[in-house]
């Protein structure tokens, strides 16, 4: 049975006990983060969703990073790698200290099964893996990746947190499959809610579906432990009440504040920043929609850009806080230095639309998921835009419905105008061209049902967007310029804001940054 030392004993073993207690925080601390979740799973071969990059990123890794800068690859699991000329074959050699965190190492066959089971389990990720050839492993720390073709953004990709390399073993065992028919065999999304099996500096501990999710510090890392020993995120869906737990000390990161709320925060616990984000919403119109009063042929659709009234959605829809996107490819990615920002041109836009033959009014559904993301209010941007086009003689009849439904009807009818958003998978403008270029194919080739429109099409833009990929890495920028070019002339993706980013924390927070990749690198936090 313990029992209580002696009051002199007491005294002496305070003594001894008092320094470390005071030390445990920086230890043991717990970093809490109000976020409004997002997760649609946590096997990170199948999951696709802001929150679960950072999960991943934060469970498990993969051969390479994405620096701090945005834009450099750094080692990861792989310690070195080297590429062929023309960017098909890239070898790596894996650090032999990797290991999972049940202690065991990171072979050349856990990433080949790992990779394998992102392309073959075809969930919203596996599009990362398209052009795989193969992966060679010839021996336990060689791992060769060949592709079909040239692909010169494949480094960026692997730095994605959905390339995560698992523990093979550990998730066979839980029903976990890679390679042809894996993704009717394998069975272990429902473990993966409850469990991981990779490399990262932390672990799963617990997840509550809109409730909260934990993670616990991996005490076997074979990296520098990160400064937290656990790390909780909350869900908490409105940026008032996210304010609110920061002022109180009941989060030490809120994710989500908006411009207005971070504005009315004056609290010197609480420190807030803004920089600028990859993100952006965009307008996109459906050529070939069905029941469309007008042909949305290219001088229609270059006056409803004209129209649009960028500097003033900016500053009603993010207060300021946001930045014009000229092509729908993110300020910062390759290829967008000095192409046109979009301006405001109403008389050029009226002449455009007389060109065309149409007279107004013209009225046009605008079908749009009602969601407010990075700090955008969609019907509050809509309703601008509605205001704008009535300029040029096109009346929008507002529909905010559920995403759902949007996608229902954008993939059966089309839709003649909407509002969406995106955020980047990885640093590569390749992602953006493979899903906005107007080619045959590509989901915006269907969704703005181009084929019924006749000049929606692009045909440059397949053999544009596969020189960019096969360009060698001095002639990449150049080369996803032209692709730039392309789509903003194709009228069809119309961006009309990059918002800026809102970092919310409290003042004994240290560490917090935006990944380009991993969205928030929690091993990087510490609360002093």
């Amino acid at each position: 049975m313990f029992r209580f030392p002696a009051p002199r004993a007491r005294a002496a073993l305070a003594a001894l006990i008092l320094p470390l207690a005071l030390a445990a925080p920086a230890h043991a601390q717990t970093l809490v983060i109000a976020r409004d979740m997002d997760v649609n799973s946590l096997d990170p071969h199948r999951g696709f969703c802001d929150t679960c990059q950072i999960v991943f990123s934060s469970v498990y890794e993969r051969l390479v990073d994405l620096a701090a800068d945005n834009k450099t690859i750094i080692p990861l699991l792989a310690e070195s790698w080297t590429s062929n000329d023309n960017q098909t074959v890239y070898t790596f050699t894996l650090n032999a200290s990797a290991k999972f965190a049940d202690g065991s190492p990171v072979t050349s066959a856990e990433v080949k099964w790992s990779l394998e089971r992102l392309a073959s389990l075809k969930a919203d990720p596996g599009f990362l893996m398209d052009g795989l050839a193969s992966i060679e492993t010839p021996d336990a720390r060689t791992v060769v990746i060949t592709m079909a073709a040239p692909n010169s953004e494949l480094l960026g990709i692997l730095a994605a947190p959905y390339a995560s390399i698992v523990n093979a073993k550990v998730a066979g065992a839980a029903g976990a499959a890679s390679g042809a028919g894996a993704d009717t065999a394998d069975t272990a999304e429902s473990w993966f809610l409850a469990n991981s099996a990779g490399s990262g500096p932390f672990t799963l501990a617990a997840y509550a579906a809109d409730d909260e999710l934990r993670l616990a510090r991996n005490d076997v890392y074979w990296r520098d432990a990160p400064a937290a020993a656990e790390v909780v995120i909350r869900q908490v869906k409105d940026s008032v009440t996210q304010a609110q737990m920061l002022q109180s000390g009941g989060a030490d990161i809120a994710m989500q504040v908006d411009a207005d709320t971070a504005a009315g925060l004056s609290d010197p616990n609480v420190v807030v920043s803004t920089v600028p984000s990859f993100n952006f919403v965009y307008i996109a119109l459906g050529a070939g929609a069905e029941g469309m009063p007008i042909k949305m042929t290219k001088p229609v659709r270059e006056a409803i850009g004209l129209a649009i009234d960028y500097e003033g959605a900016i500053d009603l829809i993010v207060g300021g806080e946001g930045k014009l996107q000229a092509a729908p490819i993110p300020n910062g990615f390759p290829g967008t230095e000095n192409l046109p920002l979009p301006k405001r041109d109403v008389e050029k836009a009226k002449a455009l639309m007389a060109e065309a033959g149409v007279a107004g009014p013209v009225k046009l559904d605008a079908v749009y998921p009602s969601v407010n993301v990075y700090g955008v209010d969609f019907n509050l941007l809509m309703q601008k835009v509605q205001q704008d086009l009535t300029e040029i003689g096109i009346e929008l009849a507002l529909q905010p419905v559920t995403f759902p439904v949007w996608r229902e009807r954008i993939g059966a009818t089309g839709i003649p105008v909407t509002a969406v958003y995106y955020a980047p998978d990885y640093f590569g403008s390749g992602q953006y061209a493979s899903f906005f270029g107007l080619y045959e194919g590509s989901p915006w080739y269907n969704r703005s049902h181009a084929a019924k429109a006749e000049d929606a099409a692009n045909p440059n833009m397949a053999e544009k967007m596969a020189a960019a990929l096969a360009a060698p890495a001095d002639k990449v920028d150049a080369a996803f310029h032209e692709v730039g070019m392309e789509m903003i002339s194709d009228r069809i993706i119309i961006p009309v804001l990059s918002p800026n980013l809102i970092l919310a924390h409290r003042a004994n927070v240290e560490g917090v940054r935006y990944s380009a990749c991993c969205n928030l690198p929690l091993a990087e936090i510490s609360v002093k």
